[in-house]
């Protein structure tokens, strides 16, 4: 599945809009959220608009050897806590992020925190991780409010390789054995990650039966979890694996 710049922006939109009908159906927003240690629906409303109200500022700027502007804290200053005011606050955010993208177009340069992974350092990038934001804190938000839904297939199939290209992809040094891992989606997506002292590539994992299909680890379950899992939403043993897990847990504990 590949996704165009206009369907992300379409998806930021729409789990943005879940986003806020979860937090509104959740009604208390001191609930605590299980998978934000320390955060309260509170926090995660304001963060989410944070989040978005700094990449608007940050894809407006334009290509920049370092971050631009202020955190995303600095942008949650300010935020209402009364429900009604704050989730207008959250939808301002949303449409700021929205009209910044718009804007400039996926092609433009912008300063990204992912500087050496596959990935580039476009708008368009920062759209499809953006999806990414609201898709994964939708659910957060719906798990606070005890009825969490599984992830939308479509920005899922494509959460996963955003993932693994953006957040695993590097050129710092794999501190381990080499290693293989596959991610496969029970709706046909398949994914390899090449793990070595020259860093970590993406490309995709061989059928069953092909030379060199078989990985140290494989982890496979439909695209929603594996992002939660990716996200540290799903423990590893929560879906299904055969091979080495462990490879699995020193990526997650891997800081390039």
């Amino acid at each position: 599945m590949t996704l165009e710049f206009s369907d992300h922006l379409r998806l930021i939109d729409e789990r943005s809009t879940a986003f806020r009908a979860a937090a509104r159906s959740a009604s208390d927003l001191d609930l605590p959220v299980p998978s934000c240690p320390d955060w309260t629906l509170l926090d995660l409303v304001r963060h989410l608009g944070g989040v978005q109200r700094a990449w608007s500022a940050i894809v407006a700027v334009g290509p920049a050897d370092a971050r631009p502007v202020g955190t995303t804290a600095e942008f949650a200053e300010g935020a209402p806590r009364e429900l009604d005011a704050l989730l207008e606050w959250s939808a301002e955010s949303t449409r700021l992020l929205l009209d910044a993208l718009r804007e400039v177009g996926p092609e433009r340069g912008c300063w990204t925190w992912w500087g050496d992974s596959q990935s580039p350092q476009t708008v368009g990038a920062v759209a499809r991780h953006q999806v990414q934001e609201a898709t994964v804190h939708t659910y957060d938000a719906q798990l606070a409010g005890g009825a969490p839904e599984p992830l939308p297939e479509e920005p899922a199939l494509d959460g996963v390789d955003e993932f693994l290209t953006t957040c695993c992809a590097t050129d710092s040094p794999w501190p381990h054995e080499d290693a293989t891992v596959d991610y496969r989606a029970t709706e046909g997506g398949a994914w390899r990650l090449t793990l070595t002292a020259q860093g970590c590539r993406v490309t995709p994992a061989p059928a069953a039966g092909e030379p060199g299909d078989k990985a140290d680890v494989s982890a496979w379950a439909s695209a929603g979890e594996l992002v939660l899992m990716l996200y540290g939403r799903l423990e590893i043993d929560e879906v299904a694996a055969d091979g080495d897990r462990h490879v699995i847990e020193q990526l997650r504990d891997w800081e390039p």
